[in-house]
């Protein structure tokens, strides 16, 4: 597993991707090519992965993503040590947290 600031990214074996999930629609990468997990709606910054892959939201109130890296990648963040990925796919999850009668993401 790997965490930067509020992202969770979980390897997936490949048996446990859902089967969608290769013909799906990718989300659009950002004006600089990045694939953006989450951005941060004070400052701007975004944690995002660079290179080669693809990024599909799963249907669902807090839609978590699935990312596939064929040849791997990088995940970076203007304020975090970028991390190293190996390829392979991954699901990613966003902090969410808990208040009284409601569950919302976690917001930079």
């Amino acid at each position: 597993m790997y965490r930067q600031g509020d992202v969770l990214i979980v390897p997936l074996e490949e048996s446990a991707v859902p089967p969608h999930a290769a013909d799906a629609d990718q989300e659009p990468r950002d004006a600089r090519g990045r694939m953006v997990l989450a951005l941060g709606e004070v400052t701007g910054h975004a944690h995002a992965v660079l290179g080669p892959g693809r990024l599909v939201r799963e249907p669902g109130v807090f839609g978590p993503l699935l990312l596939h890296l064929p040849d791997g990648g990088r995940v970076v963040h203007e304020e975090h040590a970028a991390i190293p990925l190996p390829k392979g796919w991954y699901r990613v999850v966003r902090q969410r947290e808990y208040i009284p009668g409601a569950v919302r993401i976690v917001a930079d």
